[in-house]
């Protein structure tokens, strides 16, 4: 359950804010505040993990109350102004909806923010431990399992994530470099500057190659123990 305040300086906005909250059923309205100084007194008397709040309010706008936030929860900006996006996201808000807001969009923007909370609030293991990570795809953090990955390969500025459970991939925007960091080194290894391979995916092996199923593999120059470190 997420505990939440709604923030706007319109009573009818502000109401629609509200009606949208109450059909989500994680999220828990603890207050409804009609002005930045509202929600400064309803944050010191309440455990907020989300705020929800308009831009253009009377005497301190939500672009400033946020800001001036030395710890604050998440935020998602609820707004008729696309101009301020930019500087909206650079607060690292979880989003930035345009009114009037479509539910399913609205839905969308809940699920980003009870995702990044159970990120937050999971006990951390270490990579050796867990049996999964998280991604950030298409503005929603992807439950990865490691049993699940075939290979990983670098694609430019994204790399593809093949998984054995679906013939879709995962296209997140990283590096070969940064996916290798997330990845426990007793179950993969990277053969090439742009391939990662599960060791339990791998079918077959040559002299400078790796076949998972029918896909092959060249093993870079740089990496000519790997076939070692495999048959190991």
């Amino acid at each position: 359950m997420l505990n939440c305040i709604a923030v706007d300086d319109e009573a009818l906005a502000l109401g629609l804010l509200l009606d949208n909250i109450s059909k989500v059923p994680y999220l828990n309205v603890v207050a409804s505040c009609r002005s930045a100084f509202d929600a400064i007194k309803a944050l010191h008397e309440n455990q907020v993990d989300l705020i929800f709040i308009d831009i253009r309010m009377p005497g301190l706008t939500g672009l400033q109350f946020i800001e001036s936030l030395s710890k604050k929860p998440m935020v998602i900006f609820v707004t008729a102004y696309r101009e301020f996006a930019v500087e909206g996201f650079s607060l690292e808000v979880i989003d930035y909806l345009i009114k009037p807001v479509p539910m399913e969009r609205f839905l969308k923007a809940c699920e980003r923010a009870l995702q990044l909370h159970q990120l937050i609030t999971e006990p951390k293991k270490p990579a050796e431990e867990s049996d999964f990570f998280y991604i950030n795809v298409d503005y929603s953090l992807v439950k990865i399992h490691y049993h699940d990955i075939a290979y990983i390969q670098g694609l430019k500025d994204y790399v593809k994530i093949k998984l054995l459970s679906t013939d879709k991939p995962i296209i997140p925007r990283s590096t070969v470099s940064g996916m290798e960091k997330l990845l426990p080194p007793t179950k993969f290894i990277r053969i090439h500057k742009s391939v990662i391979v599960s060791k339990s995916a791998v079918t077959a092996i040559r002299k400078n190659s790796v076949f998972i199923g029918d896909v092959e593999f060249s093993i870079g120059e740089t990496y000519t123990d790997a076939i070692d470190r495999l048959i190991r």
